[in-house]
């Protein structure tokens, strides 16, 4: 039961180009996410935003505890740090612990061939640049072909189809959304491994307002404030 929570959570924390079109984001202080679990709160997912002159420092914290029958069988918390200059990712780095295991990510630009250097818990080599850090501040994640975890390291490529525009409502306020499926590219990996992810996008504040995930019950991440 712990090993299907673990990787529930890993894919929770999961743009061609690895431009996050930060000039999006240049105004945004914080974001608040809430985390729920069949429409029980279980932790937040909250990011920080800092500009100094060509430089944005995004940083994320997470916690989420997950109870069965009043026992504790999943507690995740984590931090993680990107780092972006001229609307460009130069690094990454997270650690987070989950039941009390270390995970952690270490990724810097080489800027002799313009490659990740990626030193993970689960992958350690090159990537290319075209891959995007998987936290859910970023809408370029709709655009892209592929992500690195934030919690291992590990690449996961992906397909996006747009599904509907729709109108949400989430803490009294309205949004009119753009309803896209994000799923694993290859098919063929166990149902555990597989990406598959609802996500609703609004345009006007180019924030993603909430993301839904079903295995072993109904998970949302859902939008509470910014900014």
């Amino acid at each position: 039961m712990k090993k299907i929570f673990i990787n529930i959570i890993l894919f929770f924390f999961v743009s061609t180009n690895s431009n996050a079109h930060i000039t999006h984001y240049k105004n945004l202080k914080k974001i608040e996410m809430e985390i729920f679990r069949n429409n029980e709160l279980i932790g937040y997912n909250y990011y920080f935003f800092k500009t100094k002159n060509d430089e944005v420092q995004v940083t994320n914290q997470t916690k989420i505890t997950v109870k069965l029958l009043g026992a504790t069988i999943f507690d995740i918390e984590g931090y993680g740090e990107e780092k972006y200059k001229n609307d460009k990712l130069i690094s990454f780095h997270s650690k987070t612990k989950q039941n009390k295991k270390e995970k952690f990510v270490n990724i810097e630009i080489n800027k002799e061939n313009n490659k990740f250097i990626i030193q993970g818990s689960s992958y350690s080599g090159e990537a290319s640049e075209d891959n995007i850090i998987g936290n859910w501040w970023n809408h370029k994640i709709l655009q892209a072909e592929s992500q690195i975890s934030p919690v291992s390291g590990s690449i996961k490529e992906q397909v996006i189809t747009f599904i509907a525009k729709e109108k949400i409502e989430l803490y009294g306020k309205s949004y009119e959304t753009e309803h896209f499926k994000l799923k694993s590219k290859n098919q063929s990996l166990p149902d555990n491994k597989k990406l598959n992810f609802d996500i609703w996008f609004d345009q006007n504040t180019s924030l993603i307002i909430k993301v839904k995930y079903s295995r072993m019950g109904e998970w949302e991440y859902r939008l509470k404030s910014f900014e």
